[in-house]
Protein backbone atom coordinates (compact mmCIF):
# COMPACT_ATOMS: atom_id res chain seq x y z
CA UNK A 1 0.00 0.00 0.00
CA UNK A 2 1.45 3.47 -1.11
CA UNK A 3 0.61 6.95 0.42
CA UNK A 4 -1.26 9.17 -1.60
CA UNK A 5 -0.61 12.76 -1.09
CA UNK A 6 -2.88 15.41 -2.62
CA UNK A 7 -0.92 18.58 -4.39
CA UNK A 8 -1.99 21.67 -4.32
CA UNK A 9 -1.39 24.00 -7.24
CA UNK A 10 -1.08 27.45 -6.34
CA UNK A 11 -3.77 29.76 -9.00
CA UNK A 12 -2.22 32.86 -10.48
CA UNK A 13 -4.07 35.73 -10.24
CA UNK A 14 -6.65 36.56 -13.06
CA UNK A 15 -4.76 40.23 -12.88
CA UNK A 16 -1.93 41.46 -11.50
CA UNK A 17 -1.39 45.00 -9.95
CA UNK A 18 1.91 46.85 -10.78
CA UNK A 19 3.12 48.49 -7.69
CA UNK A 20 1.44 51.92 -8.57
CA UNK A 21 -1.41 50.02 -8.62
CA UNK A 22 -1.30 48.55 -5.20
CA UNK A 23 -0.44 51.36 -3.77
CA UNK A 24 -3.02 53.54 -4.95
CA UNK A 25 -4.97 50.53 -3.57
CA UNK A 26 -3.67 51.02 -0.20
CA UNK A 27 -3.91 54.50 -0.18
CA UNK A 28 -7.35 54.01 -0.85
CA UNK A 29 -7.81 51.81 1.94
CA UNK A 30 -6.10 53.98 4.04
CA UNK A 31 -8.80 57.07 3.74
CA UNK A 32 -11.73 54.82 3.43
CA UNK A 33 -14.68 54.59 5.82
CA UNK A 34 -14.95 52.20 8.52
CA UNK A 35 -17.06 49.64 7.35
CA UNK A 36 -14.84 49.16 3.94
CA UNK A 37 -13.09 45.84 3.56
CA UNK A 38 -11.59 46.29 0.37
CA UNK A 39 -11.71 48.05 -3.30
CA UNK A 40 -13.47 45.78 -6.13
CA UNK A 41 -13.67 46.00 -9.76
CA UNK A 42 -15.69 45.07 -11.69
CA UNK A 43 -16.96 45.45 -15.41
CA UNK A 44 -20.66 46.89 -15.65
CA UNK A 45 -22.42 47.24 -19.33
CA UNK A 46 -21.62 51.10 -20.20
CA UNK A 47 -19.97 53.14 -22.76
CA UNK A 48 -20.49 52.57 -26.98
CA UNK A 49 -18.24 49.11 -26.71
CA UNK A 50 -20.32 47.44 -24.20
CA UNK A 51 -17.93 46.89 -20.72
CA UNK A 52 -16.23 49.76 -18.64
CA UNK A 53 -13.72 49.25 -15.95
CA UNK A 54 -14.97 50.44 -12.80
CA UNK A 55 -13.20 50.60 -9.31
CA UNK A 56 -15.23 50.83 -5.99
CA UNK A 57 -15.15 49.88 -2.69
CA UNK A 58 -16.77 46.99 -0.97
CA UNK A 59 -18.16 46.62 2.88
CA UNK A 60 -18.56 42.86 2.22
CA UNK A 61 -17.51 39.60 0.23
CA UNK A 62 -19.43 38.20 -2.53
CA UNK A 63 -19.19 34.75 -3.07
CA UNK A 64 -16.96 34.02 -6.43
CA UNK A 65 -15.46 37.41 -6.24
CA UNK A 66 -11.69 36.56 -6.71
CA UNK A 67 -9.55 37.66 -3.45
CA UNK A 68 -5.99 39.33 -3.96
CA UNK A 69 -4.29 40.04 -1.01
CA UNK A 70 -1.96 43.15 -1.94
CA UNK A 71 0.77 44.73 0.77
CA UNK A 72 -1.85 47.71 1.27
CA UNK A 73 -5.45 45.93 1.33
CA UNK A 74 -7.78 43.51 -0.43
CA UNK A 75 -8.59 44.10 -3.80
CA UNK A 76 -11.00 41.71 -5.19
CA UNK A 77 -12.50 41.03 -8.96
CA UNK A 78 -16.28 40.64 -9.54
CA UNK A 79 -16.90 36.91 -10.19
CA UNK A 80 -18.47 37.41 -13.60
CA UNK A 81 -15.83 40.26 -14.83
CA UNK A 82 -13.01 37.29 -14.23
CA UNK A 83 -13.39 35.99 -17.67
CA UNK A 84 -13.33 39.30 -19.45
CA UNK A 85 -10.09 40.03 -16.99
CA UNK A 86 -8.23 36.89 -17.36
CA UNK A 87 -4.29 37.90 -17.71
CA UNK A 88 -4.80 41.71 -17.22
CA UNK A 89 -2.04 43.67 -15.45
CA UNK A 90 -3.55 46.57 -13.58
CA UNK A 91 -1.79 50.12 -13.23
CA UNK A 92 -2.06 53.34 -11.51
CA UNK A 93 -0.25 56.45 -13.79
CA UNK A 94 -0.58 60.59 -12.97
CA UNK A 95 0.42 63.17 -14.75
CA UNK A 96 -0.21 66.95 -15.03
CA UNK A 97 -3.37 66.63 -16.50
CA UNK A 98 -4.70 63.04 -15.24
CA UNK A 99 -4.95 60.60 -12.57
CA UNK A 100 -6.57 57.11 -13.04
CA UNK A 101 -6.49 52.86 -13.23
CA UNK A 102 -4.75 51.57 -16.82
CA UNK A 103 -5.64 48.55 -17.39
CA UNK A 104 -3.78 46.38 -20.27
CA UNK A 105 -6.09 43.87 -20.82
CA UNK A 106 -5.08 40.87 -23.97
CA UNK A 107 -9.45 40.12 -23.87
CA UNK A 108 -10.21 43.18 -25.46
CA UNK A 109 -11.04 43.28 -28.81
CA UNK A 110 -11.75 46.52 -29.07
CA UNK A 111 -12.28 50.35 -26.85
CA UNK A 112 -14.33 53.27 -27.89
CA UNK A 113 -13.12 56.39 -29.01
CA UNK A 114 -13.89 58.23 -25.83
CA UNK A 115 -11.70 55.64 -24.18
CA UNK A 116 -14.22 54.67 -21.49
CA UNK A 117 -14.84 51.24 -22.74
CA UNK A 118 -14.30 48.25 -24.43
CA UNK A 119 -15.66 45.18 -25.74
CA UNK A 120 -14.15 41.25 -25.47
Amino acid sequence: MTDTQTKTREIPAAIILTPAAEQRVADLMAKAPDDVIGVKLSTPRRGCSGLAYSVDYVTEEVKFDEKIVTPGGVFYVDGPSVLYLVGSTMDWQEDDFTAGFVFNNPNSKGDCGCGESFTV
